[in-house]
């Protein structure tokens, strides 16, 4: 309920903010006019979760951001107005003080991410998105990609480009890689993936206490085969070139980014 509070508190453009409660209902509900509740009685996972949230947009422009997110004043009208179609943008990112519900600026802030190298562990042979400590004086810039928490499109662009986000079991399932998949299929479709420093939103980095206290943890624990079977896939997909309708190989959006930690000896 505090991300909602947030949205409502710092917006200052006509938005609707859609809800989706995977599983059961909060006991309490804010009530706005701009807030739609999504209830998914039967838990679908996120990716259904945004997928029922881009068959409710109606606006310009969608926004997905995580459960767990503090926003600047007037961010919405900061990323919109230097919006350009076929952009994928995400504000630079702040950690979230749990306690006191406010931006930690003793931390790093985070601005850029790259694509790890796959790498095999309990999650499987996978490529993640990773913080990169790349400098910039730019204010509007590209990133190679985003953390997944918080990221905005023309909806329009998005649906032509990235549509309903794959949630077959046999390919992502109902969790892995949802920011890999759309950061690549806005790169390697002749899209553009940017950071717009000139806002900023927080997010909560989860400690052990956090996951233990929520059920995260339990919940992770049974889905972990499953995420680990979507990561695999989802690197074997890209590496390939296996994704229909892209412009430029996987080979171009490597060099693109070079030098890259952990791809010096990719070829």
């Amino acid at each position: 309920m505090k991300t909602i509070q947030s949205i409502l508190d710092n917006c200052v453009t006509n938005i609707e903010i859609m809800v989706n409660i995977d599983g059961k209902p909060p006991r309490k509900f804010i009530k706005d006019k701009k807030v739609t509740y999504i209830v998914q009685p039967t838990p679908i996972g996120m990716r259904g979760g945004i997928n029922n949230g881009l068959k409710a947009a109606k606006g310009k422009f969608i926004m997905k951001c995580d459960d767990h997110c503090l926003f600047a004043k007037g961010f919405d009208k900061i990323l919109t107005n230097t919006m350009q179609e076929n952009w994928l943008v995400t504000p630079k990112r702040y950690s979230l003080n749990e306690v006191k519900w406010e931006r930690d600026e003793t931390r790093p802030i985070k601005e850029y991410l790259y694509l790890s190298y796959p790498k095999k562990s309990v999650h499987g042979l996978a490529m993640f998105p990773v913080d990169w400590n790349k400098k910039s004086d730019r204010l509007i810039d590209d990133t190679m990609m985003i953390q997944g928490s918080c990221w905005l499109a023309n909806r329009k662009y998005f649906m032509k480009r990235v549509g309903f986000l794959d949630d077959k079991p046999e390919t992502y399932g109902t969790f892995a890689q949802e920011p890999v998949e759309v950061a690549l299929k806005y790169w390697l479709g002749g899209g553009a993936v940017k950071v717009n420093k000139n806002t900023w939103y927080a997010h909560l980095k989860k400690s052990k206490r956090y996951y233990n206290e929520t059920g995260w943890a339990e919940k992770f624990a049974k889905q972990n085969k499953a995420v680990a079977k979507g990561n695999e896939w989802a690197t074997v997909h890209w590496m390939n070139n296996e994704e229909p309708n892209m412009i430029h190989p996987f080979s171009w959006f490597i060099k693109k980014f070079q030098p890259i930690p952990g791809w010096e000896n990719y070829k």
